[in-house]
């Protein structure tokens, strides 16, 4: 198999998220063949649900259509580093590979906060990537806020 990047249709997403009022947040699952078996954008404030996030959304869906909650070798890519909440669902999704755009700072669970992945108590560790589109992925999400900011 070559290897595709998925992360220009979680930014299509993320994009859709963000006209609907969300934080541009998009996440797309692909199986292992490399199809997208799932996706979504952040849909916290139109369903009133915190844990709404693309990712665990995205997780829902291709665990629904798999039949499963678990997707080995299934791969997940992301316009924001998962938060500690999505990163420990994508965990336990037992998920094989995990690729986000930008880095989150503030509230990332994989890179930065909580680092989910490197404690012990963690009982799987995906593959992780980061950095993929992160000029187009963090521009969208500044790009947002700023026009909040302005209104």
């Amino acid at each position: 198999m070559t290897f595709a990047s998925q992360m220009d249709a979680a930014l299509e997403e993320a994009r859709a998220a963000a006209l609907r009022g969300e934080v541009p947040v998009g996440a797309v699952i692909t199986d292992p063949a490399g199809r997208i078996v799932a996706r979504a954008g952040n849909r916290t404030r139109e369903l009133a649900d915190p844990t709404a996030h693309a990712e665990i959304l995205a997780l829902r869906a291709a665990c629904a259509a798999a039949g499963s909650e678990r997707l080995p070798g299934h791969a997940i890519w992301v316009t924001l580093e998962p938060c500690a909440m999505c990163a420990a669902a994508i965990g336990l999704a037992r998920l094989a590979r995990l690729h986000w755009g930008a880095d989150d700072p503030k509230g990332g669970g994989v890179r930065h906060g909580a680092r989910v992945f490197s404690h012990a108590q963690c009982h799987h560790r995906p593959d992780l990537y980061g950095g993929h589109s992160e000029a187009a992925c963090a521009a969208l999400l500044r790009d947002f806020f700023a026009g909040l900011r302005q209104s």
